[in-house]
């Protein structure tokens, strides 16, 4: 099982659209009624904000949502408290709120998060600048995050 950021799957949708790319979106449909991709319901508001068409298609497909529990708050805590976020004051360059529970959402799943954020090949020094890749590879974090191009790889299948 894997789960979705927003950024992810509507990257998908705006770079591999359904039109051009059936069997990719036939493969991604099955992936979902099989339960093997999911997506948080952080993640799955903020689809539907930035891609309402996308968010229907999710939606149409049964995509299993993933609630905010007690344990995945109390994650986020931990994480934001990794970054050194105090009183949430987030960095604008580095992760905001909903992006430490779509982290703290796949650690507490124990699985991977698809992420289109940039990765960062200098971490900054400022852990409150860090994106979703650099705080999943976070020690304190280890959150395996993978990118829609590599979800589309690691499938090892020619569409």
């Amino acid at each position: 099982m894997k789960t979705f950021d927003a950024s992810a799957i509507v990257y998908g949708w705006d770079n591999y659209p359904i039109g051009t790319f059936p069997k990719v979106w036939g493969w991604l449909a099955a992936e979902i009624a099989a339960g093997d991709l999911t997506i948080p319901e952080t993640a799955l508001a903020e689809v539907e904000h930035n891609s309402p068409d996308c968010h229907a298609w999710l939606v149409n497909e049964g995509i299993t949502v993933l609630a905010v529990t007690q344990a995945i708050a109390q994650e986020a805590l931990r994480i934001k408290t990794v970054l050194g976020v105090v009183n949430d004051r987030y960095h604008p360059k580095g992760v905001d709120e909903n992006d430490i529970i779509i982290v703290a959402t796949s650690k507490e799943h124990s699985v991977p998060l698809i992420s289109e954020e940039g990765r960062q090949q200098q971490r900054p020094v400022d852990k409150r600048r860090y994106k979703i890749p650099a705080v999943c590879s976070d020690p304190a974090v280890n959150v395996t995050c993978v990118d829609f191009l590599d979800l589309i790889l690691e499938a090892n299948r020619a569409f």
